[in-house]
């Protein structure tokens, strides 16, 4: 298969070349018209020099004679009836009667004839012109004649300059055409390139097209093109490095959870086992072994209840439903029923009263996580504040870095440096959402091996 510079070039010189034969063909005939016509006018001038000095004329064969040497034009008298009175190239006793000659009939009819024929005495192509005047009182026939293949000498001189200017011509665009054609492949090159670079991903390759207009316009559009597949590709990284991540994180709460259903399962089974075997068994370990039952399964149904909770946040399945209240309450009560889960620990209340309009069962949940999470983290206190409508949870443990904050209220996110076994991630996720379904936000503050501080403002919750 031809390239496209090659093609082009071929075509280019092929359609040139049919070009130079049509315009050879046609400016030969023109131009033997053109040579054929001009002799013709230039025999009829010499004739009408002959005709108007015919009457001064003494000796004619002698002034024809003068003519002919002068023009090299063959020069002939005839008389009316086709008798050769003068001749210039040939003895006129010896010629036959011209009456019939077709420059004389035509001359006859219409002043001026003319022909072109084979000479029957010289036996040479010649055109002929005659003209039929009056001479005192008879009529002559004034005949000038242009020998053919002079004139052909001539004519195929002029044609072959012609043919070497159209074959000079011819080279120049020969030339011409092949630079381009050079140039085309030059740029069509650096397209082929830049795509097979594109074609192997390497989008920041350079395309540098530099000859034609319409190839810089396809590089630039290649451009356009290869930035949205650079963009492209990078968000798809970017999805692949999610979807990883949503994997990671899925296994890692399905480890959870198997870890967080395992233990209260495990104990349920045992303390359910002991009952079973033993129908001996005192009244009052039974009734312990049945407690125990009773939280492990409590247990796994407030761990459901916050795997479905954060489920409907997340699909905005949850509404709330509000009602005005004093906050300063909430913070007591989750302050107590802590202290009671946590007995060795302490909870520092510095509180101001403030009512609000929100969820109470949902900002009751929200507290709890935060203080929940505060005591797990750290083994000193924990401080529950109001302040300035800004509630705040502090404690001074472990804390973690800043890079982590965006981090850290993701669903099933857990903050590396974190070790404790009892969470799948989701405490922080939930109480994101349901400050956010209040028009609020966590505002979170840490410092590693100072401790964090976890609130929210509550001036939006106010009526």
């Amino acid at each position: 298969m031809l390239r496209l510079h090659r093609y082009f070039l071929y075509n280019f010189l092929g359609l040139y070349i049919a070009t130079l034969l049509v315009s050879s063909l046609v400016s030969y005939f023109a131009l033997k018209s053109i040579i054929l016509e001009n002799s013709k006018k230039e025999l009829i001038d010499i004739i009408n020099i002959v005709d108007l000095n015919l009457p001064n004329i003494e000796n004619i064969t002698q002034f024809i004679n003068n003519i002919h040497s002068v023009s090299d034009r063959r020069i002939t008298l005839v008389d009316e009836n086709g008798n050769v009175l003068a001749e210039t190239n040939f003895d006129k006793k010896k010629m036959e009667n011209h009456l019939k000659r077709v420059e004389i009939l035509q001359a006859k009819q219409s002043t001026y004839g003319s022909s072109i024929r084979e000479s029957a005495t010289l036996h040479h192509q010649f055109l002929y012109v005659a003209k039929y005047v009056k001479y005192k009182d008879t009529y002559r026939y004034i005949r000038a004649a242009q020998n053919l293949n002079t004139l052909e000498k001539e004519f195929y001189g002029i044609y072959v300059k012609i043919i070497l200017i159209y074959a000079v011509f011819m080279l120049i665009a020969f030339i011409l055409t092949n630079k381009i054609s050079k140039k085309v492949n030059y740029d069509i090159d650096q397209l082929a390139f830049y795509l097979n670079e594109i074609s192997n991903k390497n989008y920041k390759a350079i395309v540098k097209t530099k000859y034609f207009n319409e190839f810089l316009h396809i590089s630039l559009l290649l451009k356009n093109l290869v930035k949205k597949l650079s963009n492209r590709e990078k968000k798809k990284r970017k999805n692949e490095a999610k979807m990883r991540l949503i994997n990671k994180q899925r296994n890692d709460i399905l480890s959870a959870i198997s870890h967080e259903f395992k233990n209260p399962i495990a104990a349920i089974m045992g303390y359910t086992e002991t009952i079973r075997d033993d129908e001996q068994i005192n009244i009052n370990i039974r009734n312990k072994f049945l407690d125990k039952i009773f939280s492990n399964a409590k247990k796994i149904s407030s761990m459901i209840d916050r795997l479905s909770l954060s489920i409907k946040l997340e699909n905005n399945d949850l509404s709330i439903s509000a009602t005005e209240f004093d906050i300063y309450d909430i913070c007591i009560d989750t302050a107590n029923n802590l202290k009671a889960k946590y007995k060795d620990r302490e909870i520092d209340l510095e509180l101001e009263h403030c009512k609000v309009y929100a969820d109470k069962t949902m900002i009751e949940l929200v507290l709890v996580n935060l203080v929940d999470n505060a005591l797990k983290y750290s083994e000193d206190n924990v401080q529950i504040k109001i302040s300035e409508c800004v509630l705040s949870v502090n404690d001074h443990g472990v804390g973690f870095e800043a890079s982590e904050i965006d981090k850290i209220t993701s669903k099933f996110y857990r903050v590396k440096t974190n070790s404790w076994d009892n969470s799948m991630g989701l405490g922080l996720a939930i109480v994101s959402f349901i400050l956010k379904l209040h028009n609020t936000e966590l505002i979170i503050h840490s410092v590693p091996n100072e401790g964090s501080s976890f609130g929210f403002n509550l001036k939006q919750l106010v009526k």
